[in-house]
Formats: C-alpha cells, structure tokens, sequence
C-alpha cells in the first residue's frame, strides 16, 4: 500500500535524534529528572523505543514498499546519508534504552 505523503522525513529523524541525546545529556548533567530513579528509567526505555520506531518503520517502508513502487530518482550519496541517518537514531535510540535500563540498578545499589 502506497502512501504518497510518506517521504524521507530527515527532520523527523534529526529531532528525535536530539531528544535521546537531551535525555542522556540530562541524565548524565543532573543525575535524575524526576526524583524517582524508576520512573527515569521508564521514561528512557518508551522515549528509546520511540527513537527506534522511527527508522525500524523506515526500513519496512524501504523493504517492503521499495519493490513495488517506483522509486524516487535519488542520488547514491543522498541514499548513503539517509542511511546513516537512520543508523544514527537507531544507535541512540538503542542508548537512551540502556541509560534507561540502567536508571533501575541505581536503585538498587
């Protein structure tokens, strides 16, 4: 099913990008944001899957959409950055998961 609003959206990616790095940059700056480790912790994990979800849905667009739809006439270096673009927010999605993973062993110790 094709749909024709649906494009790259590098300024979609770029924000939540800078939202996982906000996150960790606050973690790591103040310690807690609210108070309550657990709930740091939970905040970190939904905001991480959140910053995946986006290119995950990406790469099925790219999978599954690719092969029946004709594709955008794009360069090869404009297909590489939208690559590594989505590689980057995976890689800090996945990061604002493990700071959030983290916030329940500091509890604990």
């Amino acid at each position: 099913m094709y749909q024709p609003g649906r494009g790259h959206k590098a300024v979609t990616l770029g924000m939540v990008i800078f939202l996982g790095i906000a996150y960790c940059g606050l973690l790591s700056y103040r310690r807690t944001l609210t108070g309550v480790h657990d709930l740091d912790g939970i905040t970190g994990i939904i905001l991480g899957l959140f910053i995946c979800s986006r290119p995950a849905a990406n790469l099925l667009d790219l999978l599954f959409l690719g092969r029946s739809t004709p594709r955008q006439v794009s360069s090869g270096r404009a297909r590489l950055s939208w690559l590594a673009l989505n590689v980057l927010a995976l890689v800090i999605g996945w990061l604002v998961m493990t700071v959030g993973a983290t916030r329940f062993l500091v509890e604990a110790a």
